[in-house]
């Protein structure tokens, strides 16, 4: 008879609810304590590996301020930071490399959710590379006076990836 009565009340399902959150929360913050070094770890690669790709010549590198600083040989080769912009299908995260005079020696696109086969195009070569050699000042969309092609069809992921460069390299240097 009590144990029905116990059921029945309300108070016994909030309790059982907090429990089971408590359990749970736990349970989470266990399981990001494991894995977060790892993820970490994983997230250094990615980009040792993509600074590797802008500057082959690289050593090592330094990361203060949001700006990697890329060395060789104890000496300054070049710099590089991370871009976002808004685009289309929503983030645009990007990887600009610049040479030790603040020239644009390559735009990496790390990862986007734009439209396949139309704004995904943003990462193709015949679009990142037409931002090789130019200051901050050049880089704007053909349309607007500047250097850059936009991609057919994806004039907004295009907008977006030439602003966010622009914009963070001025913000940056």
């Amino acid at each position: 008879m009590k144990f029905k009565n116990i059921l029945s009340n309300k108070i016994y399902a909030v309790v059982f609810l907090t429990v089971v959150v408590l359990i749970s929360v736990s349970l989470l913050m266990a399981v990001n304590n494991i894995t977060a070094p790892k993820v970490k770890a994983q997230q250094e690669d990615k980009i040792k590996s993509l600074l590797s790709g802008i500057f082959p010549q690289m050593d090592v590198y330094n990361y203060a301020d949001e700006i990697y600083t890329v060395y060789q040989d104890d000496k300054e080769i070049g710099y590089a930071f991370l871009a976002n912009g808004k685009g289309y299908g929503g983030e645009i995260n990007i990887l600009v490399g610049l040479d030790k005079d603040f020239i644009v020696k390559k735009v990496i696109i790390v990862s986007n959710t734009e439209t396949p086969g139309l704004g995904s195009k943003i990462t193709k070569n015949s679009f990142t590379d037409q931002f090789a050699g130019l200051s901050a000042g050049d880089i704007f969309l053909k349309k607007n006076g500047g250097k850059i092609d936009a991609v057919t069809g994806a004039t907004i992921s295009s907008d977006a990836v030439v602003e966010a460069v622009r914009n963070t390299m001025l913000e940056k240097i």
